[in-house]
Parts: C-alpha cells; structure tokens; sequence
C-alpha cells in the first residue's frame, strides 16, 4: 500500500521540488533559447562574438551574446540568476510606485526567500538586508542582491561561458563581418 509523497524524507521531498521547478523552467526557457540562438541567416558576425570577450557588459548588451549566456547558463542549470538579474532590473525601472509591493514580493518569492522555486545564491546577511528592503519597496531594494549576482556572473559564470564550447562553437559558426579582427 502507497502511502503517497508524504512518507517520503523531507530532504527527497525538497530535492524533487528542486529538479521540478528548474525543469519547468528549462521546459518554459528552452523555446525562447532555441529561437533567440539559432543559427542562420541571423547569427552574428565574428566581430561581434569577439567583442563579448572584451567584458560581461559588452556581451550583456549584445542581444546574441544575451541569448547565448542564457543557454549556457540554461545548460549548467543556473539561469536562475540571469532570470534575478533582469527581474530587478525590470523592478528598477517601473514607473509607477504603487506597483512595487507586489512586484517586489513576487521577486522575493521566486529568487530570494525560504523555498524560492528559482532561489539565487547570495549570503545570509545580503538575504536578511533584502527581506527587510522588501517590507517597505523602494526602486532600490534589490540593488544589493542584483549587484551580488551580477558579481557571481562576471567572476565565475562569464569565464566559463568564454571557455565553453557552445561559445567556441558560435565563433567557428559566426558569419564574416566587415571588419578585420583576428581571434585571440
């Protein structure tokens, strides 16, 4: 006789939530990626893939070399915190004040608080200060956590992505530009 999820161990419980949400959201993400990152007659050009070398902005502000970084990160099933990084920034830049509480606590639930489908990993006291911010939302309230995983990415997540070889891939695939610049 099945006596249901409930007799599972809290821990498989937490960890089959876990690989759900991160799997629901691959599944969500996937199409997007796949569209945005095709290859084609819309690739970029080998300048541009080149420049997302130069630094995180550069390739943040590239709208292939976004597409590109999401399916990287998609693939080592940490797209939570590109996802965090332009939900703030979308909060950041909303114009109307009343919408803030609750834009704020849907960005809590998802990426910050207990059991967060999609939580970020950033330290204790980064979390507490957030949590606190959220209690009376200001334009502002996640600028230390955003800025926290911005870090995580530059550091740890862009250097990997320019040594992978999906990005490795995309430069032999890039279309030839006008420009002449030779891979480092």
């Amino acid at each position: 006789m099945c006596k249901g999820l409930t007799s599972l161990p809290t821990c498989c419980l937490e960890r089959a939530k876990e690989l759900k949400a991160r799997l629901g959201s691959m599944l969500l993400k996937s199409n997007w990626n796949l569209i945005c990152c095709k290859l084609g007659h819309n690739k970029p050009t080998m300048e541009e893939c080149l420049r997302w070398r130069e630094s995180f902005e550069k390739l943040l502000s590239s709208k292939y070399g976004l597409c590109a970084f999401t399916a990287f990160l998609v693939s080592e099933f940490s797209e939570e915190n590109i996802a965090f990084y332009f939900a703030c920034e979308d909060y950041r830049n909303t114009k109307c004040p009343a919408k803030l509480p609750a834009k704020a606590q849907k960005i809590y639930k998802e990426f910050i608080g207990c059991e967060a489908p999609r939580e970020v990993n950033i330290d204790h006291e980064t979390r507490d200060i957030t949590k606190a911010n959220v209690q009376d939302p200001l334009p502002s309230s996640f600028d230390l956590a955003q800025h926290k995983i911005y870090l995580l990415m530059a550091k740890d997540c862009y250097p990997r992505f320019l040594r992978s070889p999906a990005y490795r891939d995309m430069l032999r695939q890039a279309k030839p530009g006008t420009g002449v610049i030779k891979e480092p």
